[in-house]
């Protein structure tokens, strides 16, 4: 048995791998600026549309920390035109402009003249003091806001790449330098960079971008810091480690593990529940097949089978956990607002847990009770009809023997398929049930993952989801074997 688990998970190899993959390009294709979710433009104290020097330093320290300072792959296959440290650029928005101007123009060494003069004028406007006798002969206001508008317009222009807009901000920016001598000693750096723009333009090399040049980085790249970590700022997918996440900038592991309890307690209670349950059911309307119990019990469970978790779940709490009708439930979470006693032990615990976890195992259990009952009944009647069972009947074994000794074992094949998919379930919890009675569990966590676009949450039950339904896989291949004793490990 152990040599074929080695050949399996052998065999799970390429597929972990492509799981991995599918979860990396997920995660860097995702809308939005990471970066910018951690550092706000517009903090206290700043101008919105410019950017102080230590929110400068906070993104580009959150680029290390997320490890977007790094190539994106092994390798990357791009053109002559590009430089292959574009990456190192910590403004998206920036990084992009400077791309599609490559696309455009093709000539890299001018584009980058341009890109740094911009940055050192930039520089130039943020550092500035207006104390000098020149300044205190304006009003202060109008000093602070055309250097408010020209510390905005430099900024944005390094976010344009079309040529009208460049112009026409350049335009701006110099008609505001013309028209007030306190800031003259902008003018030289200003006219360097029309002076470079226009070489933009007049210097294309755009036959450089049909040129491929590939580019190999070993392992520093975020595919593979991503997988094995950087010793500093992460650990690696293989160490659980699934990054940082962008609402609470806390590890997602630990909040993983802080919720995923609840979810698992659920999917292993409404799996004990539904087996215990179910099972019996459908190998009892198996073998009085057409009788009462089979008809009412096929009515029953279909109608369960059809009724949505949400609209049940709604349905309990406005009858069971409403004080108009009957107050028998509370209506959320899974212990008392106020904590369980801090000498309370663990049977006291649950004492006061189990008021609340009644109508949540009720959602959780009803469908997978209906479906495991008739995949179970199914099951059974197709065995029962075997040649080998009616032999045991002409030996005269008796009735309970025969179905629950020869046909039952072999009826249990659907029932271990189903079995499978436990352990994605634990992982994902249910979003639906956990929302609607505030678990604190993995459904939940997802939930407010989608809804406040925590894309790092979303790919670690994505990719945690998909080793686990792998593990659910070996699991039910080894059952078969113990259950069937037809099929072997060989």
């Amino acid at each position: 048995m152990i040599r074929y688990i080695l050949k399996r998970i052998f065999i799970f190899i390429p597929t972990l791998i492509i799981i991995t993959l599918l979860g990396f390009i997920i995660s860097i294709n995702a809308p939005g600026d990471p970066v910018e979710r951690m550092v706000s433009s517009a903090q206290s104290g700043g101008e919105i549309g410019t950017q102080s020097l230590s929110q400068v330093q906070d993104k580009i320290f959150w680029r290390k920390k997320l490890g977007l300072d790094l190539p994106v792959f092994y390798f990357s296959l791009s053109s002559c035109s590009r430089p292959d440290t574009l990456y190192r650029i910590y403004d998206r928005s920036e990084r992009e402009a400077l791309d599609r101007l490559i696309s455009q123009y093709g000539n890299w060494n001018e584009i980058q003249q341009y890109a740094d003069g911009l940055k050192s004028f930039y520089s130039s406007l943020i550092a500035f003091s207006p104390d000098s006798n020149l300044v205190k002969q304006y009003n202060k206001n109008t000093v602070s806001e055309n250097m408010n508008q020209l510390k905005f317009e430099s900024l944005a222009l390094r976010s344009f790449y079309e040529d009208n807009i460049i112009t026409a901000r350049i335009n701006k920016i110099s008609d505001i330098l013309a028209a007030y001598p306190f800031l003259a000693s902008f003018r030289p750096a200003f006219i360097n960079i029309k002076s470079d723009y226009e070489s933009i333009k007049t210097n294309t090399s755009s036959w450089k971008n049909y040129i491929p040049r590939i580019a190999f980085y070993k392992t520093q790249n975020q595919y593979h810091r991503w997988l094995f970590g950087d010793g500093e700022f992460s650990r690696g997918l293989i160490h659980l480690d699934f990054g940082t996440s962008y609402t609470t900038r806390q590890p997602i592991s630990d909040v993983i593990f802080s919720k995923i309890g609840w979810s698992m307690f659920f999917a292993m209670l409404s799996v004990i529940l539904a087996y215990f349950i179910s099972i019996p059911v459908g190998v009892k309307a198996a073998a009085k097949r057409g009788s009462r119990f089979d008809k009412y019990s096929s009515v029953i469970l279909f109608m369960l089978y059809s009724m949505p978790s949400f609209w049940l779940a709604t349905l309990l709490l406005m009858t069971f956990a409403n004080t108009d009708v009957l107050h028998w439930f509370p209506a959320s979470g899974v212990k008392p607002p106020t904590g369980y006693p801090d000498a309370a032990g663990f049977f006291e615990k649950v004492k006061l847990s189990l008021p609340y976890l009644i109508l949540p195992a009720i959602c959780y259990t009803y469908s997978s009770f209906a479906f495991l009952s008739r995949t179970m009944r199914v099951s059974m009647i197709e065995t029962i009809g075997q040649d080998y069972i009616r032999t045991a009947r002409a030996k005269g074994l008796p009735e309970n023997k025969v179905i629950w000794k020869h046909a039952f074992r072999n009826s249990l094949l659907p029932i271990i398929t189903v079995f499978a998919n436990i352990f994605p379930a634990a992982i994902g919890g249910s979003v639906i049930i956990e929302s609607i009675f505030t678990i604190p569990g993995m459904g939940y966590e997802t939930f407010l993952g989608i809804q406040t676009n925590n894309y790092p949450m979303i790919i670690a039950v994505f990719t945690i989801t998909g080793f686990l339904t792998l593990v659910g896989y070996l699991v039910s291949d080894v059952l078969y074997a113990l259950v069937d004793p037809r099929i072997s490990y060989k």
